[in-house]
Parts: structure tokens; sequence; C-alpha cells
């Protein structure tokens, strides 16, 4: 399993196509999805946690929502992906939650990784691209789109506490994360993603996995 995670304005949308096309000239089998969504029923969750209408949604619904809605995607379109043999590439997954919910809402840590075990058990990404950038220039990004969702339309201080969680994470599990300076130009970053996506792959083929 792959994620791609950053706040808004990062670049992921973009990347995901660079790792796409990267894994297909390797020749691995992979499913591209996202979070929240990825399932029917997920893909309707996602639209009322992104709704601008909702911006009253208390933070525990919030919490609530998205993991009813991982918990659908993982039994609809994760697990029997992985457990076939092919590859997930999701743009975001549970590090979203400790850092939208967790850092920018302010719900404990504990809480959130106790929604994780009950929903994923020992089911982790294997790989995480962190796509970093300050948090008023991702902002800046986002509010240069047509139309705000009820996440792109929040302050410059939810992004910070957000970023702040990522990079904590990254620090925490550097073998799981790479952390790419999203302030560069894309044609750079995407040099940066294949070559990280390639040195990963060469490692599981080396190790027989």
């Amino acid at each position: 399993m792959i994620t791609l995670e950053g706040i808004e304005g990062a670049g992921k949308s973009t990347q995901r196509e660079t790792l796409a096309t990267t894994l297909t000239e390797l020749g691995i089998p992979f499913l591209q999805t996202r979070e929240p969504g990825g399932s029917p029923i997920a893909e309707r969750i996602r639209a009322l946690l992104l709704d601008p209408a909702h911006k009253g949604l208390c933070a525990q619904a919030e919490l609530l929502l998205v993991f009813a809605a991982r918990a659908e995607h993982l039994d609809q379109t994760m697990r029997p992906a992985l457990e076939a043999g092919t590859w997930v590439l999701s743009d975001r997954f549970t590090d979203a939650s400790f850092a939208y919910q967790g850092g920018g809402r302010g719900i404990p840590a504990e809480s959130i990784t106790g929604l994780e075990s009950l929903v994923q058990g020992e089911l982790r990404p294997d790989l995480t691209f962190l796509f970093d950038l300050p948090a008023e220039i991702g902002l800046k990004r986002a509010k240069a789109r047509a139309d705000l969702d009820r996440f792109e339309a929040e302050t410059l201080e939810f992004f910070e506490r957000a970023r702040q969680v990522y990079l904590h994470r990254a620090k925490q599990e550097p073998g799981r994360f790479r952390v790419l300076d999203a302030t560069l130009d894309v044609e750079q970053v995407g040099r940066h993603v294949r070559q990280a996506l390639i040195d990963f792959v060469t490692r599981m083929q080396s190790s027989g996995q």
C-alpha cells in the first residue's frame, strides 16, 4: 500500500500520476483510489464531509464519518485488491486523520489510534509520500481553485497545525515516510518521487516480497 499525504495545495494529485506511470513502467499491477471515498458508500460520505454547507459539523462527528468511510473503503476496495496481489495507490489514508482531525481539530491522538486499530487491524501503509510545504503557500494554491470544499476553506492556523502533525509522524516513522519539498517545481518533485518509488520497489524485490 502506497499513500500520498500533505496539506491542501501540496500537489498530491499531480504526483499520483507520476507514481501511476512509474508503476505501469515497472509492470506492477495497481489500483488508484482516494480518501475519503474509494467505494460507493464511502464516496457518499465524502460528499457530505466536503460540502461547504456543513461547516458546523462537530469534530467528533467528522472523525467518525471519516472512519466510517474508511471502513467501507477497506472492505469494498482496498483489502480485496491487496489480497489479490494488486498494489494500492491511495490519495490520503489514516495519516490525514491524525493531521486534520487531530492537529487541525484538536482531537486527542489516542482517540484516533483507537479507531485506527478498530477499523484497520494491523494494516498500515508500506510507503507514504509526504508532500510538504509551508501552510501559507498551500492555502494560496488551494484558494486559486474555482470552488473550495469544506476543508480547503479552513484557516491558515488549521493547516499549520495539520502540517506539524504530518512532520511529527514522518520523524516517528522514517522508514515509511518519504518527505518531499513540495515548493519545488513539478518536474523536480516528480523526479524525486519516481526515484524514491524505484528504490522502494528494488528493496521489495531484493527481499523477496
